[in-house]
């Protein structure tokens, strides 16, 4: 359900709420919240509520002013983890200046121009994710341990799947937050599994990711398990992604019969993600860790695309009745809003140039091996430097090359992944 500012304000004090929490990414997609009073609700929708920039990761590129969170009421959903006696309710929110101007690294704003920038093209892009996680086991004091929760395999079944109620739990949590999951199942890995989503809008299909990722955690936690989307949390074994499918609709058209021509739209927008995805691999694939999963088991490594399952950059099917263009590369750990606002601009510039699609199979290069590596290629590239905002790509940069810096400096290089990213991803 859809809510105003002003019906939020009356749920507010007929069901019980104490408290919101304001929800917001940080520049590398983790995201943040603050919670407030209630009763301060109607103050922060008319002025925001303030947050200290320089102690957010990233936020330094807004030079030392105040940024403040203004509460997207469309997003409100109550959080069933906590009480029901004194209930918590949650909402993304925007980032703002105090003179109401955007921040330039509001990476869901940034969407949301994007999402603008293909309705003024005469398009309509809606996104599907498959997303994977891994369950661990922790010890007698609750600490997480690197033992997978289960040796089960793709699709078993109970007792050797031991995540199947931990599944459930989490998509029941996930409808009482209105979001409605389409399948659940064990995966290929020890210990892993994936959650499937519809298509939305961008925005929707964004906003659902990473309150999953919120649904996974506190429901593993409540099990005594351990949820981690790190993307390579064990070195012999599957990685974690998360499979991005879209597809695009005439916006005049909306939902209507396909017309003729969105065959050739569909096939210009993924030659238009091809021709660029190394210049955003930064953006897909944010962590040290996760070159670690590309190119082994059936992540892709090659940008190629294939209609047959396997380890394609994207898999786009033949036959003309099936729309959806799916990339593979992306992992759990990346920020959708920038993801999806690059993959939009991509594929418009994919189509506005008539780009033609490679051949099924045919290699057009690969991705880059490291982090280091997709630092240099988006620091080159005219495309990002395009669309993200100067201070904004050279924060982002400039993070990913210390990480690398650290990483190649570490002693122990799998004892350094763990701790970076395996307690807290």
């Amino acid at each position: 359900m859809i809510y105003s500012e002003n019906e939020i304000l009356q749920y507010i004090e007929e069901n019980d709420v104490k408290f919101v929490k304001l929800t917001f990414c940080d520049l590398y997609g983790r995201l943040k919240n603050i919670s407030v009073l209630s009763s301060e609700l109607a103050v922060i929708f008319a002025n925001g509520a303030r947050i200290a920039a320089k102690k957010i990761p990233g936020f330094e590129a807004a030079g030392g002013k105040d940024l403040f969170l203004f509460p997207d009421a469309q997003t409100m959903t109550v959080l069933p983890w906590r009480p029901q006696q004194g209930r918590v309710i949650r909402m993304f929110c925007y980032i703002r200046y105090k003179d109401g101007t955007p921040f330039e690294g509001d990476s869901r704003y940034f969407l949301k121009k994007a999402m603008k920038a293909a309705v003024k093209a005469g398009y309509c892009f809606r996104f599907g994710t498959s997303c994977e996680f891994t369950l661990f086991k922790s010890d007698e004091n609750g600490i997480p341990t690197k033992t997978p929760h289960d040796h089960a395999g793709y699709c078993d079944t109970a007792p050797d799947d031991k995540g199947e109620n931990i599944r459930r739990d989490v998509c029941l949590t996930l409808e009482q937050m209105g979001i409605h999951p389409v399948s659940s199942r064990h995966e290929s890995g020890c210990g892993q599994h994936e959650i499937d989503f519809n298509a939305s809008s961008a925005l929707k299909a964004a906003d659902t990711f990473l309150s999953f990722k919120s649904a996974v955690k506190s429901v593993a936690e409540t099990h005594g398990v351990h949820a981690s989307f790190m993307p390579k949390p064990l070195r012999n074994d599957c990685g974690n992604g998360m499979h991005i499918s879209f597809s695009i609709f005439p916006d005049s058209d909306f939902l209507e019969e396909r017309l003729p021509d969105t065959d050739s739209k569909r096939e210009n927008a993924a030659a238009g993600i091809m021709k660029h995805i190394r210049d955003f691999t930064l953006f897909t694939n944010s962590t040290v860790n996760s070159y670690a999963r590309l190119g082994e088991f059936t992540a892709p490594r090659d940008i190629i695309w294939a209609s047959d399952e396997g380890s394609q950059l994207i898999r786009m099917s033949t036959d003309s009745g099936d729309q959806t263009v799916e990339l593979r590369a992306a992992d759990c750990v990346c920020d959708p809003y920038f993801v999806f606002g690059l993959m939009i601009y991509a594929s418009l510039e994919g189509i506005a140039e008539n780009s033609p699609l490679p051949a099924e199979n045919e290699s057009g290069g690969r991705l880059p091996v490291s982090i280091n590596e997709a630092a240099d290629c988006a620091e080159k590239s005219d495309f990002v430097r395009k669309y993200i905002p100067g201070a904004i790509l050279d924060a982002i940069i400039g993070h990913s090359r210390r990480e690398w810096r650290e990483y190649s400096t570490a002693y122990d290089k799998e004892a350094f992944t763990d701790d970076k990213y395996f307690y807290s991803l």
